[in-house]
């Protein structure tokens, strides 16, 4: 057992202890309640508005177009706008298409759009969607 001057010299005191003590309570405290208030914002967010997409189908026309499918999954009622891509064996873009799509009742559809390329395409796909 330590004697009591070495404690006191090397800070291990029941003040220094108690200190510690209410300093790690108070940090566990400030985090609980970001992580609770971050909860309550993320809960509530007004904007539960989701879309999704997927690629369906690809057909290579001719050395300078190509004819995207793909699949849209939104709210009924949203306008959704998508961009189209074509590209190239080395995976370098070398076409691009953005369409406007409009609302509809139904949630899920199914789109194809022919996107004109600079050079000779191997896939098209859909690269994004956004609510518009």
């Amino acid at each position: 057992m330590s004697s009591p001057s070495l404690d006191e010299r090397y800070g291990r005191t029941r003040a220094v202890s108690r200190s510690r003590r209410v300093f790690a309570i108070a940090v566990a405290g400030a985090f609980a309640v970001v992580l609770i208030a971050w909860v309550v914002w993320a809960a509530l967010d007004g904007d539960s508005a989701n879309i999704e997409f997927r690629d369906v189908a690809h057909e290579i026309i001719d050395d300078s177009s190509v004819s995207v499918t793909w699949q849209v999954t939104a709210e009924p009622g949203s306008s959704v706008t998508c961009a189209v891509k074509a590209m190239n064996e080395s995976f370098t873009d070398v076409g691009w298409k953005v369409v406007q799509l409009p609302a509809s009742t139904e949630r899920t559809r199914v789109f194809t759009e022919q996107v004109r390329t600079t050079e000779l395409a191997v896939t098209g796909l859909i690269y994004r969607c956004w609510l518009a």
